[in-house]
């Protein structure tokens, strides 16, 4: 990965659209001399010849025509984003303005940066560890206040510090081990074995802890995938509208307008919920309507949460029974519907059936909406989200990882529990250590860097 280092690299970093102001990035070991070849002081004086952490107000200029007038950044390793020499040129946020100074700075002697090689160079310059590169992303892309806040909480090093301090108690034993098996006549390994159980149970607790919250920390970071379920005419696209704030479905009267499914992406109280519409599920002879059926059903298994919408005017029916009986080992909200009118179904009947929370409901009338959201709050993270001493683990990556290291441990406990030799221990902990490595970017591939990376957009 040596080569990264030898050019120099450039991006716009804000969003190609129009703004206020736009970036322009340039990093690498010429950022200085080719913005010296573009920029134009008003004081005359040369950007390379600026110290490090100051902001320079001129103009960007090619073949003595002036393109913007801009705020020039001057960032010295290692105290950049990437760790090397930066410049970053703030200039109106205009799209071709932007491209215009780009092109200028690509013609000076920099190369276009590739999606995510900024932060790419500040993992390689050890500015931060993979976990931390990882977050900057699941920060750009957070939905919500609370995966913004888990995310900036990564980026600061709330996963690295954990693993680090796991890691280190591992390597510690391993060192021992293996300086009492080179030197085993001053070294005594009398209680040894029951000792080092303590430890590796101690950190395989920890491990298991961040294994259990990674469910938690993908519905923080992807949303709650909630599917609305019910028989024609329930009210479930009614349901998709109000929550949604806006028309996004069809309501008819008329069953089967549903027919395909209909997504949004709403906030509940901090959580979001990616809210997925359904056809109506009955017997239908339509072609049309038996594939939104079937499209619905693929989606309830799915899911993470089934908002089963009862029309309570009507008694139930054999639909209401094929429903139920494809969503009874879901997590599921019932909702019980149009409590304005005569009840035809009660909240007793539907508990006896499904073993879920019901709510009488009005979507008409916009009544049990907030009981909803608190039932909703109460299924998922406990009530409430905590980041006192909570880490929520969103990568796949990284729940792998975990799982490997996690896997070792238990190995190591099974080998204290058969008594046997010492060495056995070590070769154990050493993959559960190198495993946790992978985390943080240790022992890892060109290739699996560079796929993390390539998702990046092109000025990160």
């Amino acid at each position: 990965m040596a080569d990264v280092y030898e050019d120099t690299i450039a991006a716009v970093s804000t969003a190609m659209a129009p703004g206020g102001i736009g970036i322009v990035r340039i990093s690498g070991k010429e950022a200085f001399s080719i913005a010296d070849k573009i920029f134009r002081g008003k004081r005359g004086k040369r950007l390379s010849e600026q110290e490090g952490n100051t902001i320079h107000y001129g103009w960007i200029e090619e073949n003595g025509q002036a393109i913007d007038e801009v705020l020039a950044a001057v960032l010295r390793h290692p105290h950049s984003y990437t760790g090397e020499d930066t410049v970053e040129i703030d200039c109106h946020g205009g799209i071709l303005a932007m491209n215009r100074i780009l092109e200028a700075v690509l013609r000076a002697g920099a190369r276009p940066a590739d999606p995510g090689e900024f932060t790419k160079r500040a993992f390689l310059n050890g500015r931060m560890d993979l976990s931390q590169a990882e977050a900057v992303m699941d920060l750009i892309q957070a939905k919500n206040e609370y995966a913004l806040k888990n995310s900036f909480r990564q980026l600061q090093g709330s996963v690295k510090k954990k693993i680090q301090d796991i890691r280190e108690k591992l390597l510690y034993e391993i060192a021992f081990i293996e300086s009492a098996l080179d030197d085993p006549e001053h070294t005594d390994l009398t209680g040894y074995p029951e000792k080092l159980g303590k430890i590796v149970m101690e950190q395989k607790a920890g491990i298991e802890k961040l294994i259990a919250a990674s469910g938690e920390g993908r519905l923080l970071q992807e949303g709650i995938k909630t599917v609305i379920l019910g028989r024609p005419n329930a009210g479930k696209s009614s349901l998709l509208n109000l929550l949604a704030g806006e028309e996004k479905a069809i309501v008819t009267e008329i069953e089967g307008t549903t027919r395909d499914i209909v997504e949004e992406q709403i906030n509940v109280r901090g959580i979001t919920l990616r809210l997925l519409d359904t056809a109506g599920i009955r017997d239908s002879s339509s072609p049309v309507e038996q594939i939104g059926i079937e499209r619905a059903k693929e989606q309830a298994m799915d899911a993470d949460l089934i908002l089963y919408v009862v029309d309570s005017s009507a008694p139930l029916n054999e639909n209401d029974r094929k429903i139920m009986e494809l969503i009874r080992n879901k997590k599921t909200i019932v909702l019980l519907n149009k409590n304005d009118l005569e009840a035809a179904v009660k909240e007793e009947e539907l508990k006896e059936k499904l073993d879920a929370p019901v709510i009488s409901i009005s979507v008409k009338e916009k009544k049990g909406i907030h009981q909803l959201e608190t039932v909703i709050q109460e299924l998922f993270f406990h009530g409430g989200i905590s980041f006192n001493d909570e880490i929520y683990i969103t990568s796949a990556r990284h729940r792998s990882a975990l799982e490997a290291a996690d896997k070792s441990l238990k190995l190591v406990e099974n080998s204290i529990a058969d008594g046997l030799p010492e060495d056995f221990y070590s070769i154990d902990l050493m993959d559960a250590y190198e495993s946790l490595g992978k985390i943080l970017g240790e022992s890892v591939g060109e290739d699996l860097v560079n796929e993390i990376f390539s998702k990046f957009c092109t000025g990160k």
